[in-house]
């Protein structure tokens, strides 16, 4: 079992940013990746962005390319989303996620809101 805690998320106007910290605790010495998924209302959850735990090699969905960066602190268990250049279709509830020997997991955490107005 691996719990998550994700924060950073807030309301902020386009073409801002905003800085997000999801920190695993529990199962994580086997972790492979993490990852920020995110839902908007009435939407299934997709993927945004993750990071290989091993190599750092970072992943984007196309439109988090060149405006997201993902990275972590191996340390700390935690991995950071920094969104910048926000649109308000970024309007969602981010989520993290670890997978285990490069599969997605199911555990989550409780989410983090962002809000993007124009």
């Amino acid at each position: 079992q691996v719990r998550l805690v994700e924060s950073g998320g807030g309301l902020v106007q386009a073409g801002g940013s905003l800085r997000l910290s999801c920190a695993a605790s529990g199962r994580t010495s086997s972790m492979t990746h993490m990852g920020w998924f995110r839902q908007k209302p009435g939407k299934e959850r997709v993927f945004v962005a993750s990071i290989n735990w091993g190599s750092d090699i970072p992943d984007y969905t196309d439109s988090a390319k060149g405006r997201f960066t993902i990275s972590r602190d191996s340390d700390k268990n935690t991995v950071y989303l920094q969104m910048s250049s926000l649109k308000p279709e970024d309007t969602a509830v981010y989520y993290c996620r670890v997978a285990y020997a490069s599969v997605w997991s199911n555990f989550w955490g409780q989410g983090t809101q962002v809000t993007v107005s124009s």
